[in-house]
């Protein structure tokens, strides 16, 4: 194709490199030899996102190592070897990933709930912390596969073998699950439209002005969310409103590592690519050879990591942007996704999907704003309230208090029987003598364990993820909680509050609160050492 204009900077192996992955996904493979600068590994990316294949020769090996000694520092090369032996690894990965694999042992993974992959997600969650049960099946295998494949493993058993014996394979395998695929001002066609008629919108319905609130979910590296802080920028030039706006961004993402990089929002001179010279002139400064966002665009945003599945959703929101990530989710998963979605977002906020996701059969929560968007409207007062299903984590116990609300109940806690474990222990008080809605805490009110949806109760605060009782605790309860958990401590009898008021104005209710301590330690086995409440 001739090129769109002039440009002081062409990068045609990056476009080359993207172009394939995006047609051959996972059978795209890039190597990347002896040249100099950078061209190149923005399309290696790409590729490593799509599961292809990417391979670099040996800096020390190379006549000229910058290029392959940048795919190599930006951790994106699954092979690294002199250029001579580089054919015989292809050859290998090939002839395994498309001959040497059990297709048999595939097929029996949906139907085995004994099956070596769900052994893998065992082993990802005894070394990570996280679950990914909730994934899309061939999503995780796509992965495993790519893995067993330069490792030459021939069949899932061997590979979880494999895992077993060699924990840094599960740290590996777990960067290449959290891959995400990322870039600015992606979908432009879709970003124009938010920016000149749905932002605009939702700007319009607060005169006075405000400071508006929104997610980036999964945001990985950052380019989602300075994205969204850039274009609320041009917006706010383009329709002028006569109230005072600012907008507050929260990103999240399950890979620590991705957010360090989001937070230090320097990006190579191959974003040229993504971003006009005019928005790189009027939001980035140069920093050496890479671009850096500018402090005005960096104040707009926090990030911390967080687990979607897992932890509690940031709420009262504006805005939410979850581009790209429910592709990779199950169904279970995304119908308790979107209504949790539903619940984060303010009147009229506006939810972003990617390309290739939609609300599902979820018509009654929001409303695209035409067939062909991605970008939906809240709706208020659907026909059918949404069963809000929020996330828990479930902590090893090591110190546990029990704190349990009880809409107008008067049982009590029996905790006359031995116990043999701290697990039985929750379980006991948890199941047996209270109703659903619970949560475990530490004496520092860290949650160690949920039980029941305890949305009414406790809801994130606006800042960093902070997974504490008192800082999640909703209007009316924090002060009465504290005092109770306090009281708790010095005594062995439960703690009752009986008609607290929470919440404020139509949200407002009216509930009993228990707090119990723990003092139990000849039952919590290794815990005993140790102080409960």
């Amino acid at each position: 194709m001739e090129p769109v204009g002039p440009r002081d900077l062409r990068l045609p192996i990056d476009f080359f490199l993207r172009s394939l992955a995006t047609d051959q996904y996972e059978r795209a493979v890039g190597i990347i030899l002896s040249g100099m600068g950078s061209d190149g590994t923005e399309g290696m990316r790409t590729i490593k996102e799509n599961a292809g294949l990417t391979m670099a020769q040996s800096p020390e090996t190379a006549k000229y190592d910058s290029m392959p000694r940048s795919v190599i520092e930006d951790e994106l090369a699954d092979v690294i070897a002199p250029a001579n032996e580089l054919p015989k690894q292809l050859i290998a990965f090939i002839k395994k990933t498309t001959d040497g694999i059990d297709r048999t042992e595939t097929a029996m993974l949906e139907a085995n709930p004994r099956s070596p992959l769900e052994q893998i997600v065992i082993l990802l969650r005894e070394r990570t912390g996280n679950d990914f049960s909730l994934y899309k099946n061939n999503t995780i295998y796509r992965r495993i596969e790519r893995r067993m494949g330069l490792h030459q493993i021939d069949t899932t058993l061997l590979y979880t073998c494999y895992l077993r014996e060699n924990p840094q394979e599960l740290d590996l395998l777990f960067k290449e699950l959290l891959i995400g695929v990322t870039s600015f001002f992606r979908d432009p066609a879709e970003r124009a439209l938010f920016g000149t008629e749905a932002l605009p919108t939702l700007l319009a319905k607060y005169p006075a002005g405000k400071t508006l609130r929104a997610w980036a979910p999964a945001c990985s590296t950052g380019e989602e969310v300075y994205t969204l802080a850039m274009t609320f920028r041009e917006t706010l030039d383009l329709v002028k409103p006569s109230g005072e706006f600012s907008l507050q961004i929260f990103g999240t993402d399950l890979d620590a590592n991705a957010i360090k990089k989001a937070r230090l929002a320097v990006y190579s001179h191959n974003i040229e690519a993504d971003v006009s010279p005019e928005r790189i002139a009027r939001f980035f400064t140069k920093d050496g050879n890479n671009y850096r966002i500018r402090k005005e665009i960096r104040e707009m945003v926090i990030f911390a990591p967080q687990n979607i599945i897992m932890d509690p959703p940031f709420t009262k929101l504006d805005i939410l942007t979850c581009r790209n990530l429910l592709i990779y989710l199950s169904p279970e998963l995304q119908k308790r996704l979107i209504p949790l979605f539903h619940y984060a977002l303010y009147s009229n906020g506006i939810l972003l999907l990617g390309s290739a996701e939609t609300h599902g059969n979820f018509a009654s929560l929001f409303a695209p704003r035409d067939k062909k968007s991605r970008i939906y409207k809240r709706l208020d007062n659907p026909a059918r309230p949404p069963d809000v299903d929020f996330p828990t984590r479930i902590f090893p116990l090591i110190a546990a208090a029990a704190a349990t609300w009880r809409n107008q109940s008067k049982r009590t806690l029996d905790m006359t029987k031995p116990i043999d474990n701290l697990q039985t222990l929750a379980d006991q008080v948890l199941l047996q003598s209270y109703s659903p809605a619970a949560a475990l805490i530490n004496a520092t009110g860290d949650i160690l364990y949920i039980n029941g949806r305890t949305g009414k109760y406790l809801e994130p605060a606006a800042s960093k993820a902070n997974w504490n009782i008192y800082a999640m605790a909703q209007a009316g309860l924090r002060n009465e909680l504290e005092i109770a958990i306090t009281n708790a401590k010095t005594q062995t009898e439960p703690v009752h509050l009986s008609n607290l008021t929470i919440g404020t104005h139509s949200n407002a209710q009216t509930i009993d609160l228990t707090v119990q301590a723990i003092t139990k330690r000849k039952s919590v086995g290794r815990f005993a050492d140790r102080d409960f409440y």
